[in-house]
């Protein structure tokens, strides 16, 4: 059975102000488990317990790849207390992504910083923006990337970023549907800025229905025309209403 989970920098600015008011919020509208981005300084014991108290998951959290490999063993200490499985790079800096060698020398660093977290039961992913879909001796970087990554390797594809340089997001999920266990679901309105899921133009039913083997369907939302509150929990209950 598939879950929904919120990618809590949809939130920031809650989260920022309270941290436990924000998890509690992502409970109450619905969610099944929280992707993080940050922890705020908060011991992972005390998360652990805000987490069972409010009856919701770590379904993943976003971590920069220089971050992740200067704190590693922190991390996945950290990970592992909160029952975190899932850790997923976000962003690239430029010079790991402007060439296809970059690619490449990009796709060997993942597939060892995979083979060290895959010791600790922790699997390595990776979310894409539109930068991934420039084309290096006419292919495009994202790509590069998938066809020289492991294939344990994670790829959150992210829907608005697929669209949002023409590309067709069922086509992609299709195209990587074995590695989707986490997919971000984000829409997109006519003037290409995200908004509530089910109120733009990306065909989500289409979407979910290619995306046989995915686990989680992670909303994410950078712009809000409405109270944050009532748009994420727009989004859960379209998305459930999809998954029915």
């Amino acid at each position: 059975m598939s879950k929904i989970g919120l990618q809590l920098y949809s939130i920031k600015e809650i989260a920022q102000k309270d941290f436990f008011g924000a998890i509690k919020l992502t409970a109450d509208s619905g969610y099944d488990g929280i992707e993080f981005a940050g922890y705020f300084d908060t011991p992972a014991s005390e998360l652990k317990n805000v987490l069972s108290y409010n009856g919701i998951i770590a379904c993943g959290c976003h971590t920069g790849i220089n971050q992740l490999e200067i704190d590693f063993d922190a991390m996945v200490e950290y990970n592992l207390e909160i029952g975190n499985k899932s850790i997923v790079i976000p962003f690239l800096p430029e010079e790991m992504r402007n060439s296809r060698d970059a690619w490449l020398a990009t796709a060997e660093k993942m597939n060892k910083l995979n083979e060290m977290l895959k010791k600790h039961g922790i699997r390595l992913g990776y979310h894409n923006h539109a930068f991934e879909f420039e084309k290096f001796d006419g292919i495009y970087g994202y790509d590069i990337l998938a066809a020289n990554t492991s294939s344990e390797i994670l790829l959150e594809i992210d829907t608005f970023w697929v669209e949002y340089p023409g590309e067709d997001a069922v086509e992609y999920v299709k195209k990587y549907q074995d590695r989707l266990d986490l997919l971000h679901i984000k829409d997109m309105d006519g003037n290409k800025v995200s908004t509530e899921i089910g109120n733009g133009t990306l065909d989500f039913p289409a979407i979910i229905k290619a995306a046989e083997k995915t686990e989680w369907f992670i909303v994410e939302q950078e712009h809000f025309s409405i109270p944050q509150p009532e748009a994420i929990k727009i989004s859960c209950d379209y998305l459930k209403g999809v998954l029915k």
